[in-house]
């Protein structure tokens, strides 16, 4: 099942992707939402961020090469910072290079959407809590992540964290591509089975730290390749399964 969110005629729904159309829904996927009214082409609706999180929590240096390349030991246990709600933007949106930073980067990653509220679980309790998949850009000014120890004014300017363009709950997390491309060309291609702390190990360590809710979003960590992303440039992330995310940098 893949689903989205959507902008028709001034008003955001949540739809029911089949083939070329969505269906709305009368309330988000993961609380049952139902499909209601006659199927729309996708062609005649705006898609935004498939989900609303609350919180997007992420993970840096899960894996191993990522790390190397950035000149950085894998950590003991999953190193975890936070994406603002405000940071969010949806598939075609663009992102935008603040002017505090010279060197923006992106990171494609798979990002894990929850269905429930998830606390102090096990690994196999954490699977049965997720909802889907989706593809997600982990933006990053890294010349401030440099010069600072702590990640959040780096990875939290508006529109650093593009996700989408849909939630498709039946792929296996732990056997799928990350790719990423700028301007059509590889930067990034990685594969999750090489990600030092597997999804659900990952959503069970956090939630130990934090209750994760209904919609949060948990990005599971970006492969090697990670580079300079500039005005003019176009960045797909794709996940495989999940489809492909474009953004614009302005």
């Amino acid at each position: 099942m893949r689903t989205c969110r959507f902008r028709l005629a001034g008003r955001d729904r949540y739809g029911l992707v089949e083939g070329e159309t969505v269906r709305a829904l009368n309330a988000a996927p993961w609380t049952g939402g139902l499909p209601e009214g006659k199927p729309v082409p996708l062609a005649k609706v705006t898609l935004l961020a498939p989900v609303e999180p609350s919180k997007v929590v992420c993970v840096g240096r899960n894996y191993r090469a990522h790390a190397k390349e950035l000149g950085n030991e894998v950590p003991a246990s999953p190193l975890l910072f936070l994406k603002p709600s405000t940071s969010v933007v949806g598939p075609q949106e663009a992102i935008r290079c603040p002017e505090q930073s010279k060197e923006v980067h992106h990171e494609a990653e798979l990002a894990v959407v929850m269905g429930r509220s998830l606390t102090r679980a096990s690994p196999v309790e954490a699977r049965l809590a997720v909802f889907g998949y989706s593809c997600l850009n982990d933006v990053t000014a890294r010349d401030i992540q440099r010069e600072e120890k702590q990640f959040t004014r780096a990875k939290g300017f508006d529109t650093f964290c593009p996700i989408g363009p849909v939630v498709e709950t039946s792929i296996d997390p732990m056997d799928v591509s990350v790719v990423c491309r700028v301007n059509g060309a590889e930067r990034q291609r990685g594969h999750t089975r090489d990600m030092v702390f597997d999804p659900f190990a990952l959503l069970s360590f956090i939630s130990h730290v934090m209750t994760l809710l209904p919609g949060d979003v948990v990005a599971a960590g970006t492969p090697e390749g990670v580079g300079v992303i500039r005005r003019g440039d176009w960045v797909e992330v794709e996940v495989g399964g999940v489809g492909v995310l474009r953004n614009p940098v302005v």
